[in-house]
């Protein structure tokens, strides 16, 4: 299984995380799955996080789970090229990194808008979502 990206399903800012990544993996290194998925739901459970409360978007790879500000960096590193450049935000706290992404996961909606329902992949983009 390839890592997966689970995300907030009805999220606008979520939603264009996802299209941009899909953007700028051509090589499908990422599949990608609903937090509200069976799929999302099963992988809460496992990292211990409740599965009510879908303030993070998590990266799934073969067991291990990086959540909040590790997740974009981390598919940054994965991305390769100059995407890795990018990576000089680990030299910014974890603790510190995290607030900052908590604080717009918590705004997110107000800022970026809610949909009612998740999103439809295109029929040349299903094989990429779980």
């Amino acid at each position: 299984m390839k890592s997966v990206i689970l995300f907030d399903g009805v999220c606008n800012l979520c939603n264009g995380f996802v299209q941009t990544t899909i953007n700028v993996d051509p090589q499908g290194k990422f599949q990608f799955a609903a937090l509200q998925s069976e799929f999302g739901q099963e992988i809460l459970t496992k990292a211990n996080l409740p599965i009510d409360k879908l303030n993070t978007v998590i990266l799934y790879d073969n067991g291990k789970i990086f959540t909040h500000s590790d997740v974009p960096l981390e598919i940054c590193r994965r991305l390769g090229g100059f995407w890795r450049l990018l990576l000089v935000f680990k030299l910014i706290p974890r603790a510190l990194r995290n607030r900052l992404y908590n604080w717009v996961a918590s705004n997110r909606y107000r800022w970026f808008g809610k949909s009612e329902t998740c999103m439809i992949p295109t029929p040349e983009l299903r094989k990429r979502f779980l």
